[in-house]
């Protein structure tokens, strides 16, 4: 029986119904190009758990979904959770509850660490992710075939943003900052974009990850954000990492 706190169940079973109906739509076994080679094995899902709105199958069918998708073999260990255990996660999640929002651009969500529990506690929020990698964003478009229709995700970088001006209420930036060579440019895009707030976090510490460039000090933001037109800063701190929500003037 799979159960909270094991996986966040409903993006998992989304995950699993849009592996079932990718392999339904293209039985010739070309999958499309963005498909993770994860979504490989053939699935065949009973149509009741297919052809219903997702988010009104009862628990047991979204186990059921969840069963089939692991004797599968689908690796669903990025549902997994724990997530919402990470201070970092925690705090954000907490300054999110606070204010009002009905969209959000996330930044470079990689496995989900906060995407999952994000659209967990906002089951309405309009969400875009973007990310560098087609294999991350063809997981999440598997998430939303499989009925999750409020994520939307595609390829793209935020110092080129794909997105217009003020399209979305609130931009996330959460563990990019130290990856990006041109951090100004990067944020003077987030600028443009968010019309209420931007919120990032970035490792407070040296660490081993040779994809880390830089680390970020408070007075290091605070320049950035400061040059990119943005002065109403709080900072925060959870073991390791820096927490920034930054509010627009025009806010």
């Amino acid at each position: 029986m799979i159960t909270e706190p094991l996986y966040y169940t409903k993006y998992a079973a989304a995950y699993i119904r849009g592996i079932a109906m990718r392999h339904a739509k293209y039985e010739s076994g070309s999958m499309p190009g963005d498909t993770p080679a994860s979504e490989q094995p053939p699935l065949v899902l009973p149509s009741r758990l297919v052809e219903k709105d997702l988010h009104t199958l009862p628990a047991e069918d979204l186990e059921e979904i969840i069963a089939a998708g692991k004797a599968a073999g689908l690796k669903l260990h990025r549902f997994k959770s724990t997530y919402n255990e990470l201070p970092r996660v925690r705090r954000v999640m907490g300054f999110l509850r606070s204010i009002e929002m009905e969209s959000l651009l996330d930044v470079g969500s990689g496995r989900g660490v906060f995407l999952w529990p994000c659209l967990q506690a906002f089951p309405h929020l309009h969400v875009l992710s973007i990310d560098l990698l087609p294999h991350r964003i063809g997981l999440l478009n598997t998430v939303r075939e499989g009925g999750i229709a409020n994520l939307m995700a595609i390829v793209g970088d935020i110092r080129m943003p794909p997105v217009g001006l003020k399209t979305y209420d609130v931009v996330t930036i959460l563990e990019v900052l130290e990856h990006i060579p041109d951090v100004l440019t990067a944020i003077q895009a987030a600028v443009r974009i968010a019309k209420k707030y931007i919120v990032v976090t970035v490792p407070s510490k040296p660490d081993n990850n040779p994809e880390h460039i830089h680390l970020l000090t408070k007075g290091a933001l605070a320049d950035i954000f400061n040059q990119a037109g943005c002065a109403r800063l709080h900072f925060d701190a959870v073991p390791g990492h820096l927490v920034l929500s930054a509010a627009l003037e025009r806010f």
